[in-house]
């Protein structure tokens, strides 16, 4: 099943992209500086978006599979620098401030604990350090769509690899000790009606 996914990844995702993905990535990583860590890095979406300011690139991903997409993206973006590890959320072998920002995408809604990972994240930030997310969330604002989230997830965790469809992960950010800096709920267009509920945005980690 990792096989299988990590090789259908990209087609899949490939009209959300094209209608507001890679749009959006742009918009997120366009002011990102210094030393960097993108934690489930996938097959590297992000990474022609990241700008020149960024001195230190580390790509996070525990599959295998996703690692071996993520090492040919790097070279074909022009980003050989860039360090891959499997280092996983909620366990990073990672000193505590050792970088500037953190950049989550689509991976918050899969980890086995929120709390645990978002603390993890908060840990590897330095003072003031940023964290950019963009993450499937509960449709809240659509109640009809929220009921059927709750129906479909017991099903939809074991098929997609442990993700959430109902994750309040805005709450969870602040109550990580995040100030949520600027935020934008918006609609995943040509996503899958139960994962268009989306949320994206800069949090800072204070400053003391």
């Amino acid at each position: 099943m990792s096989w299988l996914a990590a090789s259908v990844y990209d087609r899949f995702m490939r009209g959300s992209e094209q209608a507001c993905l890679a749009r959006w990535r742009a918009e997120l990583l366009q002011d990102v500086a210094g030393e960097v860590l993108e934690i489930g890095a996938g097959t590297g979406a992000n990474l022609p978006h990241y700008p020149k300011a960024v001195t230190r690139l580390v790509l996070a991903e525990p599959d295998r599979h996703m690692r071996r997409k993520l090492q040919a993206k790097c070279a074909s973006v022009g980003l050989p620098n860039a360090e891959i590890c499997d280092a996983s959320l909620g366990a990073l072998p990672i000193a505590s401030e050792s970088f500037d920002v953190t950049v989550a995408s689509l991976v918050l809604c899969s980890v086995p604990d929120l709390d645990a990972a978002l603390a993890d994240i908060f840990r590897v930030l330095r003072p003031g350090g940023c964290l950019v997310f963009l993450e499937h969330v509960a449709a809240e604002g659509k109640p009809a769509r929220l009921k059927w989230q709750r129906r479909i997830e017991p099903l939809w965790k074991r098929l997609a690899k442990n993700c959430h469809l109902t994750r309040r992960t805005e709450q969870a950010i602040s109550n990580a000790g995040f100030g949520i800096e600027w935020i934008q709920r918006e609609s995943m267009r040509k996503a899958n009606p139960l994962v268009r509920a989306s949320i994206r945005g800069h949090a800072r980690k204070p400053l003391v």
